[in-house]
């Protein structure tokens, strides 16, 4: 919203010297998000005069037409002759009025006037244009003025070039600061000073004689005001301070009849429509559309609509969307002349439509038919009903002022029966939740300055004001109070937490895990918790997969992802694509965040109250609507792991690369890691393990990692062999000890055996290794498989295991035959329990 100072102080006696930057920070402590304070007319200085166009001589041979005009300035050249000015305009004749720029001023941009040669001629100053003089965008030739103004009047007074514009962003909660009306009420509050409210005025009582509406939809439509006014000269224009008011608050002056309810709009915050009587075919009617109807609005484009539409209509169908944009039958005709008699033809008579919309319906067709007006910016964010009727009187009273139109004196004003809304809270309610001792009287006055109507005395009853449909619950109230009173008033306190408490165990393990794959060279990447259908498709997920129980949201951010994640994959894949799109192709991505999953017995989630804490009943009843959301960890990679360079050849990224970042959050949660192959989308069949773990003596799948599958890749646009892991942090944290044991380091030598093992190819190499351990007995200190072969030599369907097995006893050196023993016990136990043999043997 743009607020002209000088037009805010018609409403508010502010003091003499205070400027638009006194009031933005006024305005800001209050709660208003006043953007910039805009300094129109900075740098201009005169002079800047009224001229009249006394004669004109088109040059030629120019690329363009080119004009030397005489121009009467009167006194303001200090000679009283006429100005020789060149000019390239011709949108103005013989004996128009103009705005002249003599030598010795100034434009804004600091563009300073001289008497200079041009196209052969000495042009004394110049014919300025809207865009020049920075009134407007408007480059359609020079500004020419109504014929009334005389001769050499300061033109910068007249055209009120000078002037601070305050520019507000206003929250969808303060809609009635969309309007002057709203900002001046604040601004009066701010400066403890009266407020001149546009909407009192008088207005005649409704009665039988107004053009005829009907009604069918009370909800979609609560009031609806109709004025008619006759008489109108079509050849009337808008005044300059109508239009430079317009064009301040960033609005373009189309005609008289449409500028006054723009202004009308901009003043009381109530839109207005005012529609051509003579193309009004019998009564109007306000209904849903019916499905298929059709609609040209103002913009020329013909609409479907919908059923939800709520439509203006007479007896041949829809005439405008209603709280939207009207339609083309019915708009306003601009004057032109009758071909045979030469008069003036437009509009001369006009119905002034003034209503009341339900915001919600306005935003849904707004957004259905992606029109978004003046109007339907007003109506979502909530208008007063109760101006409806000062808006429309105030109309009538400009067309007549202005357009010579006599008002008829039939009023329509249909309005559904309606409580006003009234709200109970203890009078200390706003020192509690701002913690600051107020006290009754102040509670009470600031209250009544936003317009509610206070009775009561500890327990106050409060009627709202029509124009705030914003407050609802005592909090809204209470914020109401401390805003006014000042947030920068409120004291500043940290929480006190009790003593000996700090992370939880569940965030150590997160930050362990984040610093640790940090380490390891991988970029934390936060994402988005949406996903859509789209991606599971391209994952291949089976139509079972729980993975598809999405927990969908009522009211998503984008169409494309409806749901809450099941998975992290999709997210950091996606932030792998952009990247590598961007240049960057060796990544090591990671994310730990919450999924969701749907267990499809939660119950409905109950309202719960504001105005008191909710109950521990309520409370377990929120907790049980919601989804299971385990805590999860997930790596992308792709690329090259290791760079090429002159030390030899990069090293691409493998499977095994991921399977490693599983094993390094394990080791974070003290958890010790099973990995067997395994097949489970969206990784290669081949090229994907599974991540298991003991819980309570029963192994559990945790995870997977490996190598994504190549039509995962394809569907993806992702580059060929891109790996990734995902492993469920919480179910680690149940397998593992929650501490990380730091290595001892001993004083006696470490003995290292090798062993080859044949196996089966079925069988897996964790199996062995279990075996291993188990049979090695206390004196092992670790193992590593550090190769696997197969060939013709050991058979078909056969492959060796090489194992490397350290041996380190704590408190002694170890004899040869008890290395050898436990050795052997290791071989026997693989060999009970996998069918190995050892390799040579």
């Amino acid at each position: 919203m743009r607020v002209p100072l000088s037009w805010l102080r018609e409403y508010v006696d502010l003091p003499a010297g205070e400027t638009g930057r006194d009031v933005q920070a006024k305005l800001v402590s209050a709660g208003l998000e006043v953007e910039t304070v805009e300094q129109l007319g900075a740098g201009l200085k005169g002079p800047l005069v009224v001229g009249q166009v006394l004669a004109i001589e088109e040059l030629e041979g120019f690329k363009k037409p080119i004009r030397y005009c005489q121009v009467d300035v009167g006194q303001a050249n200090g000679t009283g002759e006429p100005q020789n000015i060149v000019c390239g305009a011709s949108n103005f004749a013989v004996g128009d009025k103009v705005v002249v720029v003599l030598p010795g001023a100034e434009l804004p941009g600091g563009f300073a006037i001289s008497a200079r040669k041009t196209y052969g001629k000495t042009s004394e100053g110049m014919i300025c244009s809207a865009s020049e003089l920075g009134m407007s965008d408007d480059h359609d030739g020079i500004i020419v003025l109504p014929p009334e103004y005389e001769v050499g009047t300061d033109a910068i007074e007249l055209l009120e070039l000078v002037d601070e514009v305050l520019d507000i962003a206003v929250t969808p909660d303060r809609g009635y600061c969309l309007s002057m009306r709203g900002v001046a009420r604040e601004t009066a509050t701010a400066y403890e000073l009266p407020l001149r409210d546009p909407a009192l005025i008088d207005v005649p009582a409704p009665n039988s004689h107004g053009y005829p509406v009907q009604v069918t939809d009370p909800i979609g439509c609560d009031r609806f005001t109709a004025r008619t006014v006759t008489g109108l000269d079509p050849e009337a224009h808008s005044p300059i301070w109508l239009e430079r008011r317009l064009q301040k608050a960033g609005m373009r002056p189309v005609s008289l009849a449409v500028d006054i309810t723009n202004y009308v709009m901009l003043e009381i915050g109530q839109p207005l429509h005012a529609y051509d009587r003579s193309r009004i075919n019998g009564a109007i009617g306000v209904r849903r559309a019916e499905p298929g109807e059709k609609l040209t609005t103002l913009d020329g484009s013909q609409r479907v609509l919908d059923a939800e539409d709520l439509v203006i209509t007479d007896e041949s169908g829809p005439i405008g969307l209603a709280g939207v944009m009207g339609g083309a039958n019915t708009e306003i005709a601009d004057a032109t002349a009758d071909a045979e008699t030469g008069q003036a033809a437009g509009t001369t008579e006009v119905v002034i439509e003034a209503a009341h919309f339900a915001p919600v319906s306005v935003a849904r067709t707004a957004r259905r038919h992606k029109l978004s007006s003046e109007a339907s910016r007003r109506f979502e964010r909530g208008v007063d009903p109760e101006a409806t009727s000062a808006a429309a009187q105030r109309t009538v009273d400009l067309l007549v002022l202005l357009a010579g139109g006599t008002a008829e004196v039939g009023v329509t004003e249909i309005i559904a029966p309606s409580a006003p809304h009234t709200i109970t809270l203890p009078a200390d309610h706003p020192d509690k939740v701002a913690g600051v001792s107020y006290g009754r009287e102040t509670v009470v006055r600031r209250l009544q300055q936003i317009g509610c109507d206070v009775y009561g005395a500890d327990d106050l009853t409060l009627t709202v004001p029509s124009w705030r449909p914003d407050l609802t619950d005592p909090n809204d109230l209470a914020e109401e109070v401390i805003r006014l009173e000042g947030y920068e008033n409120l004291p500043s306190t940290l929480p006190r937490p009790p003593a000996g408490r700090g992370l939880t165990e569940r965030q150590r393990l997160h930050r362990r895990v984040g610093r640790a794959l940090a380490g390891a060279g991988y970029v934390e990447a936060l994402n988005y918790p949406f996903i859509g259908e789209e991606v599971l498709d391209q994952f291949g997920l089976a139509a079972d997969d729980p993975r598809r129980d999405l927990v969908r949201l009522v009211n998503p951010l984008s169409d494309a992802e409806p749901a809450l994640r099941t998975t992290l994959l999709p997210g950091l894949l996606g932030a792998l694509r952009r990247n590598a799109g961007r240049g960057e192709h060796d990544l090591a991505l990671f994310e730990t965040g919450l999924v969701f999953r749907a267990t499809g017995h939660e119950p409905a989630a109950a309202t719960v109250p504001v105005d008191r804490r909710p109950t521990d009943e309520e409370i377990a009843g929120l907790d049980a609507a919601l989804p299971h959301q385990p805590r999860r960890v997930a790596v992308v990679l792709a690329g090259d792991r290791e760079q090429a360079g002159w030390w030899g050849k990069g090293t691409p990224v493998s499977w095994a690369d991921a399977v490693e970042a599983g094993r390094i959050v394990a080791r974070e949660a003290g958890a010790e890691l099973i990995v067997r192959q395994d097949q489970q989308d969206p990784w290669h069949p081949g090229r994907c393990a599974a991540l298991l773990a003991v819980v309570d003596g029963e192994e559990i799948l945790v995870g997977n990692a490996g190598e994504l599958h190549p039509r995962v890749t394809k569907a993806l646009g992702l580059a060929e062999r891109t790996c990734a892991m995902e492993i469920e942090l919480d179910r680690l944290e149940q397998a593992g000890t929650g501490r990380v044991e730091a290595p001892h380091v001993s004083t006696f030598p470490v003995a290292t055996q090798d062993v080859a093992l044949i196996v089966d190819a079925s069988v897996a190499a964790a199996d062995v290794e279990t075996a291993l351990r188990e049979g090695a007995g206390e004196l092992l200190e670790s193992l590593r498989l550090f190769d696997v072969f197969t060939g013709e030599q050991l058979g078909e369907g056969r492959k060796s295991l090489a194992y490397a097995l350290r041996f380190r006893a704590p408190d002694r050196t170890l004899t040869a035959e008890e290395i050898a023993a436990s050795r052997d016990a290791a071989v026997s136990a693989a060999a009970n329990r996998t069918g190995a043999t050892l390799r040579g043997a």
